[in-house]
């Protein structure tokens, strides 16, 4: 029961309403309430989802999870802080039915339900996926950079503990140095006792800093982000494959999806692999160009490659045999002949060399695919879907793109809550509270 001062000739008189009656229809916590509800909590792994015969009850994780999904939506991540709001917002005592659990009891459950919540956050899109709000017919990746909690000090000291244990290792392996037993002893088991055993350096906004990589998949068709990972990848060059076919699946497992993803996705072996599986990517390739004469010497693209032969052919018409593979840089090198290079009128123009070599990707045929189909058009397409998510979460669900919880486990913790937060407010924000609920209520 609550109270409301009167309006008119009743001002300064205290009428008493419930707390259902303050909380419209159409209202957040109602829509939060109705997706809880009918998650199966036991099954997607959250613990004392059926309380005991015996002994006191724990906490419903249903209430929990609400909370921390309002919280996530009012940029309050602390435990400490929701415990508070508990304490003094009606909303919450709506949606908690006057619950205030401790701060501990809060941290304990965003703790252990790292899968459980990603679960949850899969059943989101399903559910969208069941009511047409996520097509699945084009895909757009991206990673962006997470501060982790650890400070650059620490991460320096815990990286710097690893290459004093390399060095030691590889010392005693040559018989050069003796060994101090206790020193190694001491050095393991600080190692072992770092609270931030996985994040590394990498560049944000701010710098250089230790960060995680998170990495996004949004469908096209309302900005949903059907798949999300936090990665400690410091690029987005090995992602394009994984992300594509997680989204895949993610929607229901059309039998062709496009994929669209920046230059930093540009992998040939991932993208043949992408094809191969209903998937075809739009990504500008990321080739290296002829940086010899000072620029000035033919491109590769000047050589035409002849598939049926496997050889390429110059711009005087002169033929370029296959000489080697290159594995570590998965390219076949091709070369011309020392007296046809010596005796051409263009050599000048092609080489400093006695004669012209030219690479080959082994997987030239996917990236000049992808690229082709990585237009303008796309590319704007790209920009418009994957890159406001991820403005939302960090400043608008975030508050600041930084992790409260520690580790790779932790880290993706609060992202699949973060994100499950977001694609909540964009479904709030396209069908209306109302609709939603509903939604929820009868799909």
């Amino acid at each position: 029961m609550a109270f409301i001062q009167g309006e008119g000739r009743s001002q300064g008189t205290l009428f008493p309403v419930t707390l259902d009656e303050l909380i419209p229809e159409d209202h957040v916590c109602r829509v939060i309430d109705a997706f809880v509800g009918r998650l199966d909590v036991a099954g997607l792994g959250f613990e004392r989802a059926e309380a005991a015969e015996t002994g006191r009850p724990g906490y419903d994780p249903r209430d929990l999870l609400k909370l921390y999904l309002y919280g996530y939506l009012q940029q309050i991540r602390s435990s400490r802080r929701l415990e508070l709001e508990c304490q003094r917002n009606v909303e919450l005592m709506w949606l908690l039915g006057r619950l205030c659990p401790d701060h501990k009891s809060i941290a304990e459950f965003r703790r252990v339900h790292s899968d459980a919540v990603t679960e949850a956050g899969a059943e989101l899109i399903r559910f969208a996926r069941s009511v047409g709000l996520v097509r699945g017919e084009w895909v757009a990746i991206d990673g962006s950079k997470f501060r982790a909690v650890s400070s650059a000090r620490s991460v320096r000291e815990r990286e710097a503990l690893k290459r004093y244990l390399d060095e030691l290792e590889s010392a005693d392996a040559q018989d050069e140095v003796v060994i101090d037993p206790s020193a190694v002893a001491a050095a393991l088991e600080k190692l072992k006792k770092h609270s931030e055993p996985e994040a590394g350096f990498m560049r944000t906004g701010d710098g250089t800093a230790p960060a995680y990589n998170v990495q996004t998949a949004v469908d096209a068709e309302h900005a949903l982000i059907v798949v999300q990972k936090v990665t400690r990848e410091s690029n987005d060059t090995r992602s394009l494959q994984p992300m594509a076919e997680a989204a895949k699946m993610a929607v229901g497992e059309p039998q062709r999806m496009n994929v669209i993803a920046d230059a930093g996705y540009s992998n040939g072996e991932q993208a043949e692999a992408c094809e191969g599986k209903g998937i075809l990517p739009h990504v500008p390739s990321n080739r290296a160009i002829n940086n010899q004469g000072d620029g000035t010497f033919f491109d590769r693209t000047a050589f035409q490659y002849q598939e049926q032969s496997d050889t390429f052919v110059c711009p005087a018409g002169q033929t370029l045999t296959r000489k080697q593979l290159a594995r570590k840089d998965r390219a076949v090198i091709y070369a011309a002949q020392p007296e046809v290079c010596g005796a051409c009128a263009l050599k000048g123009r092609c080489t400093a060399r006695s004669r012209r070599f030219v690479t080959r990707h082994l997987h030239e045929a996917a990236l000049q695919g992808m690229d082709q189909r990585a237009t303008s058009e796309i590319m704007r397409l790209r920009r418009s879907t994957v890159e406001h998510p991820f403005a939302t979460l960090k400043y608008r669900i975030f508050g600041h793109p930084r992790f409260l919880l520690r580790g790779l486990r932790g880290a993706q913790t609060e992202m699949s809550l973060a994100v499950m937060a977001y694609n909540i407010k964009r479904m709030f924000n396209i069908l209306g509270g109302l609709q939603l609920k509903t939604s929820f209520s009868i799909v």
